[in-house]
């Protein structure tokens, strides 16, 4: 199932906080990527189906440097391989003791149209990516070169990013707060319900930062609630 352009614009106005109550609503409760952080906070929401990358621990005699020399180099391979639109998901063990990529492959992959990127490793060069317009995530900034720790060995495969599920085409969704995974085969739904959600949590701000009570308004348990409620989306035409 390919992420349709109604859907994919209705994920870029919800939040993650949104997204997770929906999933939570469908007993799914672990697919908040952990201790993952914008480089780049001032972006709107990071959407897009997953493209992943995955490492394992470093075998140093199948590692060295000269491993980039390879055309066929799973990460050299993924960042040209990742289609536009999508989002570069990268499974580095959540250590972010050596670098998942840096700024030169990251550019790269804004230029060839890629929605965003998140590791639970580090970037090297953030404050270099910080500036690309290309929104990115990760644990912490990671100066030393991937090869020290990490040694890529697959592309879109599924695996765990942040203690997150990811599989290849799940939808991920990235704001200020962090980055969720939306399984693929219900994406339309939670696109659709979230976007409901986040009107009348809009409404529900209003009234409160006019002095009105949450007793009743939220959740809607005074029927004038859902009067006022279809009022105000008359009105500001949600």
């Amino acid at each position: 199932m390919s992420l349709s352009p109604s859907t994919r614009d209705k994920l870029k106005t919800v939040s993650t906080a949104t997204i997770t109550t929906a999933l939570f609503k469908r007993g799914l409760r672990r697919q908040m990527i952990q201790d993952v952080h914008p480089l780049n906070p001032g972006f709107g929401n990071m959407v897009g189906e997953a493209f992943t990358l995955r490492y394992i621990p470093a075998r140093e005699d199948l590692n060295p440097i000269t491993v980039f020399t390879d055309r066929n180099h799973p990460q050299r391979k993924a960042v040209e391989e990742c289609p536009p639109g999508a989002v570069m998901v990268i499974d580095s063990r959540q250590d972010p003791r050596a670098a998942s990529a840096g700024s030169i492959l990251v550019a790269r992959l804004m230029k060839r149209g890629v929605a965003g990127a998140v590791t639970d490793g580090g970037f090297r060069d953030s404050p270099e990516i910080a500036r690309l317009s290309i929104p990115t995530y990760h644990n912490r900034p990671a100066a030393p070169t991937n090869l020290t720790l990490h040694q890529a060995v697959d592309i879109n495969v599924p695996i765990g990013c942040g203690d997150a599920p990811v599989w290849p085409g799940d939808v991920i969704v990235g704001d200020a707060e962090g980055v969720v995974v939306i399984p693929a085969g219900i994406a339309d739904e939670i696109a659709n319900e979230t976007f409901e959600m986040t009107a009348f949590e809009d409404f529900v701000t209003e009234q409160v930062l006019a002095g009105r009570s949450i007793v009743g308004l939220y959740p809607a348990t005074d029927p004038q609630t859902t009067v006022d409620f279809q009022a105000w989306r008359k009105k500001n035409g949600r």
